[in-house]
């Protein structure tokens, strides 16, 4: 690809702020951390920050990512339990603390506007770059379906680096040559005397010895672990409830809060009866905020039911007439406008557009709530000038220091535990409801403070999924081959709104690369392309959503080449290969959908199938939906996966994030819509934000491919092709282009 300028200057930039940081590579030892890092209770021993044994052989795994039902309490110790060599029934997770360490560095890397294809000289001096930023800033960051990808180095490694620990240890202990000893199954064996130690005999000693300069990673065709679908370490505790989520903290002492925060944003507290309030059961507190009143009690429900008999009134401030249609209107109003930022620009797509043959479209998806099961809720300790909390958060360094400011104490004087999340998918990287709990609890001192949000104050205040527009324009060959490309899309700005909140006054200027996650890069081969993105900020809270710009650009972009593979006279799949000659991962994902699904196979009298293919975060997934329509609603019938993640750690937990994406892209498909009118947030709770039921939802058939690629995330790629998928089927079905989310069934 040939990078344009905004390109060369970012890299530019980058290769400059490269040389002026001066590190540089990594070696492995580095990864392994202190060991003193890692607590230990009596009989533990840490051999480095990422794992400690026990005597009685249990070896525990620091995870530094977030378990929000992604797997990361299995996928992770794994890669530590393959290099250490230790069976799998000797594993137990826990949260990492916070620590430089743990930080996220590909999270980082993946901010980068480049396509992972791109790998000149510039593109190479970016990455470099911000390989070294994110090991500088270390932010522990679970999103972006990077917990894999970033374990893969620094976990094999301290598991490989135990592992020689171990066998120098068991070595000095039998007196043998530390070449003669082999590492299996939880011990160090020296088979030529059948001698043998166990790790929780070796571990005192083990950590007595410095870690080796140089690490050896077994090699594939040695693992006996990775690849398999070993069952999860979260199952048990999940399944027989004694699993801690953040709303299930109980602490000596605590009162419980419900809220009720102003229904406009930019609205303030008008009036509020205290006297009444305190006069409900089991009432203890009333704290007035800006924008909103709390009440505490013996119980959340005592709190809840206070304020549902005596509600507070609020004044709307000046977005008391903000609308949905507004916010459109203005992106229409920009994509009118301008042609906006480009990221990518080959060829002379506009020169190429201006003829009578050209295909247009104009396609919408609305904003989202995230409806976590689990809703947002912390608890706070505020005591002899210290903090502590209990938060499900994506980012504990963050969430600690953004508290130390708000509390204008030293980071060390406030401790942030990290329970079970019950549901993610970026909400619970907002500092939100940590701050609100913070200043209820600077009102009760010395009493933990629980802050839960109902169902109805958590889909109306929450950090959405943004709102977007997109415009296309494309023009086909004399072979039916796409010859241009061009798409502009207008929504506000995620990373802006989401680090604007993190960190208040932070210049933040230029492009969002998020915001046009899934519509650049694109796989198919175009001569001329053009995709650009205008910012238009909105009055509504936006915040990363489950696959964040993919989840709506898959949408637009893949039903628009439906729309031209119809222009062509192709069948969808063939068109789509016809243009992915160069990308051979893609053909082979699109092939082996085409035949797994039965594609051309007559569909049933009545239904319809719909393909989609997309990359994110590293990975490929094509689906096809069998929709119907039964009784005026939408039926998805059956749903096929294909999915090449390259290096598959645990099949099982791919197979279930591919199924749980697609749900989750399916309910926001057929469901999913918040609409705004007089400046509010019409939705409140389940009823009219409606959920996929268990009824509801399709047998999924999911497919690995084997690719040999590095590892690739799985947490979000399943859910961006399915809203496309079912689109296209519907509109193979009834010959109706839908071109807005959610869908309907038509009549």
């Amino acid at each position: 690809m040939s990078l344009n300028r905004r390109h060369f200057l970012l890299a530019g930039s980058a290769l400059g702020g490269g040389l002026l940081i001066g590190w540089g590579a990594m070696r492995p030892r580095q990864l392994l951390g202190e060991a003193a890092l890692l607590p230990v209770e009596a009989g533990e021993i840490a051999l480095n920050a990422w794992l400690k044994i026990a005597a009685d052989g249990i070896v525990t795994v620091a995870v530094p990512r977030a378990e929000m039902g992604q797997g990361v309490y299995t996928a992770l110790p794994m890669l530590v339990a393959e290099e250490l060599a230790a069976p799998w029934a000797s594993l137990r997770a826990e949260q990492a603390p916070i620590a430089s360490v743990y930080g996220n560095v590909t999270v980082m890397v993946d901010a980068a506007p480049l396509d992972e294809h791109d790998h000149g000289l510039l593109a190479g001096a970016m990455r470099w770059t911000l390989e070294r930023v994110g090991r500088v800033l270390a932010v522990q960051v679970t999103g972006g379906s990077t917990s894999v990808r970033d374990a893969w180095l620094p976990m094999r490694s301290a598991g490989a680096a135990a592992r020689d620990m171990l066998a120098r240890a068991a070595a000095a202990r039998l007196g043998v040559p530390v070449a003669e000893i082999e590492a299996d199954a939880g011990r160090m064996v020296h088979p030529a005397t059948r001698r043998s130690l166990a790790y929780g005999e070796l571990a005192a000693d083990a950590a007595r010895l410095d870690p080796p300069d140089a690490i050896t990673l077994r090699a594939p065709a040695a693992w006996r672990l990775l690849g398999r679908p070993l069952p999860r370490t979260d199952l048990a505790a999940k399944t027989d409830g004694s699993a801690v989520f953040g709303i299930d903290v109980r602490q000596a002492g605590t009162v419980y809060v419900s809220l009720r925060t102003a229904p406009v944003v930019g609205g303030s507290l008008a009036q509020y009866d205290r006297v009444a309030l305190e006069a409900r059961p089991g009432v203890i507190a009333v704290v007035p905020m800006a924008d909103a009143l709390a009440v505490a009690g013996r119980t959340w429900w005592h709190a809840e039911q206070a304020l549902q008999a005596v509600p507070p009134s609020f004044d709307p401030g000046e977005h008391g007439a903000l609308s949905s249609d507004d916010i459109f209107a203005a992106f229409g109003a920009a994509l009118d406008a301008g042609d906006g930022s480009a990221y990518e620009d080959r060829g002379d797509a506009l020169g190429e557009l201006h003829d009578a043959d050209v295909l247009r479209a104009e396609y919408r998806a609305p904003m989202l709530a995230h409806a976590c099961m689990e809703p947002m809720n912390c608890t706070v300790r505020l005591h002899e000038g210290a903090a502590e909390i209990w938060l499900g958060n994506q980012a504990p360094d963050l969430m600690r220091r953004i508290a130390a400011t708000a509390l204008d104490l030293d980071e060390a004087k406030v401790r942030v535990h990290t329970p079970l999340l019950g549901g993610g998918f970026g909400r619970r990287a907002e500092p939100d409801v940590m701050l609100r709990a913070i200043e209820i609890a600077r009102a009760i001192p010395d009493q933990a403070v629980q802050l839960v949000y109902s169902r109805e104050e958590d889909l109306q205040h929450d950090t959405y999924r943004p709102p977007a527009l997109a415009r296309f324009a494309a023009r086909l060959d004399t072979r039916g081959r796409l010859h241009a490309w061009h798409n502009h899309v207008a929504c506000p700005s995620v990373s802006k709104a989401v680090l604007g909140r993190a960190f208040p006054g932070l210049p933040l200027a230029g492009p969002d690369k998020t915001n046009l996650e899934g519509a650049m890069f694109l796989p198919y081969a175009v001569p001329h392309r053009r995709v650009a993105h205008s910012t238009v900020p909105i009055v509504p809270p936006v915040g990363f959503w489950r696959s964040v710009g993919h989840s709506f650009n898959a949408f637009f972009t893949e039903c628009f080449m439906d729309e031209l593979a119809g222009a062509a006279a192709r069948d969808p799949i063939e068109f789509r290969l016809e243009h992915l000659a160069a990308r051979p991962r893609e053909r082979h994902v699109l092939e082996l959908l085409r035949d797994l699904s039965d594609w051309n196979e007559p569909s049933a009298p009545g239904t319809a199938r719909g393909v989609a293919l997309h990359g994110s975060f590293h990975s490929i997934v094509g689906q096809v939906a069998e929709v119907s329509i039964d009784n005026g609603e939408i039926v998805v019938q059956r749903v096929t996966c294909v999915v090449d993640c390259g290096q598959v750690v645990n099949p099982d937990i791919v197979i279930a994030q591919m199924e749980s994406g697609i749900v989750f892209g399916l309910t926001a498909a057929l469901y999913g819509d918040v609409r705004i009118a007089a400046g509010r947030v019409q939705q409140w709770n389940f009823p009219d934000y409606r959920m996929l039921t268990l009824g509801e939802a399709p047998p999924i058939e999911t497919h690995i491919v084997v690719s040999g690629a590095p590892p690739g995330g799985v947490g979000e790629p399943g859910t961006p092709p399915i809203a496309p998928a079912v689109a296209n089927a519907l509109a193979a079905l009834t010959g109706q282009r839908q071109r807005a989310l959610p869908l309907r069934a038509p009549g």
